[in-house]
């Protein structure tokens, strides 16, 4: 079969690799076009466009790049006329993945949702796009199946691919991973600032003004695949060092970690290393996205999932050096720490086992879309 993917950030560049190898296992014919990234370009198949050029990160970003992402989209619907293929995938990436599923649907192509944009916590009325353009829904939250039923959308929850991602890693040593990266003996208080260079200038100004108060640890940032090396040195020093393309590698070496709101506060929680959620927007985007926002108490996978506060997130005014450095104090000697790693034990059983990937291969694959062509 004829399959275009389309993740437009880090997070669905990892899960559309992961499905792609699972397809491939079951379907030998399976051929690839997507947008996506390095991950996804190693499981074969056709490169349209990487991610790192699709990413615009709040309301005024947005609007200044409006330009470029229409004429993004304009290239994304060229190419699925031109190409046919036989099943669209939509990995998350809502303002764009919407407006193809419609035109994609129009032009009589399936179209399965892999990964559910958060409509439980804004834009609630696009659940009337998926209702009319989406064959498929699958989710990897627990509590979206019950929001798509509330709307008379039939979906399915296959479990979490992180979960997937995570089980395929190897034992690493400490002391290894320090040498390999030129590390010194200190323990590490990982740094993962966003992916994105604004969000990152801004999280890590934040993040490194704890450093006087933590002096026997070293302090390790997480580089972005989408962002150059040379970016990071101005941060660098002979107390904070930067690794490339290992996150997972240095959270498992890492004594706790201050993260940045989204898909690596859950990453971080499963790899079972105690964290400080951080967000900070500009004033303008985050008032705009507290008055579309309802009803969701928490920014944070892991408390939105536990329905309850596992992890601090201090957000806006509230990011700040004193309250991260209690905080961290916290998850590194006090009582807090050893309850958030029992809160993280009930996380992994609340997502359930592996298999994510090869339980929405199975659906892809199953009714109309395999009797066509097997």
């Amino acid at each position: 079969m004829k399959y275009y993917i389309i993740a437009g950030e880090a997070s669905g560049d990892l899960h559309g690799s992961n499905l792609m190898k699972a397809l491939k296992e079951k379907d030998t014919n399976a051929e690839f076009r997507f947008w996506g990234g390095d991950l996804m370009q190693k499981q074969g198949g056709t490169l349209v466009k990487h991610y790192r050029d699709l990413a615009f990160m709040g309301f005024l970003e947005v609007a200044m790049n409006l330009r470029t992402i229409l004429n993004n989209i304009k290239i994304c619907k060229d190419d699925i006329k031109n190409n046919q293929p036989d099943v669209l995938i939509l990995v998350d990436y809502p303002g764009f993945n919407l407006r193809i599923a419609k035109f994609a649907k129009e032009l009589g192509i399936k179209v399965v949702y892999y990964i559910s944009p958060q409509l439980w916590a804004w834009k609630e009325g696009r659940v009337e796009i998926i209702k009319k353009y989406v064959d498929e829904m699958m989710v990897i939250l627990p509590f979206e199946e019950d929001f798509y039923r509330k709307h008379g959308v039939k979906s399915h929850f296959v479990g979490h691919p992180l979960l997937d991602a995570i089980s395929t890693l190897q034992d690493i040593s400490v002391d290894d991973f320090k040498t390999e990266n030129g590390l010194n003996k200190k323990e590490i208080i990982a740094l993962l600032p966003g992916s994105r260079k604004q969000e990152v200038e801004k999280m890590l100004e934040i993040m490194l003004s704890v450093r006087p108060h933590f002096n026997n640890y070293q302090f390790v940032i997480a580089g972005a695949p989408s962002l150059e090396k040379e970016f990071y040195q101005k941060y660098v020093d002979e107390n904070v060092h930067f690794v490339s393309n290992k996150t997972y590698d240095l959270l498992r070496c890492s004594k706790a970690a201050l993260v940045t709101s989204g898909t690596a506060t859950l990453e971080t929680a499963l790899l079972n290393i105690p964290e400080v959620v951080c967000y900070r927007g500009s004033k303008i985007s985050y008032a705009i996205a507290k008055r579309l926002v309802k009803n969701i108490k928490f920014i944070s996978l892991v408390n939105l999932i536990m329905d309850r506060e596992v992890v601090t997130e201090l957000i806006q005014s509230e990011l700040n050096t004193k309250n991260l450095v209690k905080e961290l104090n916290f998850i590194i000697k006090g009582e807090k720490r050893s309850e958030m790693l029992q809160d993280f034990k009930l996380l992994r059983e609340k997502l359930g086992g592996k298999g994510a990937s090869k339980n929405a291969a199975d659906i892809i694959l199953r009714n109309n879309f395999i009797n066509q062509h097997f």
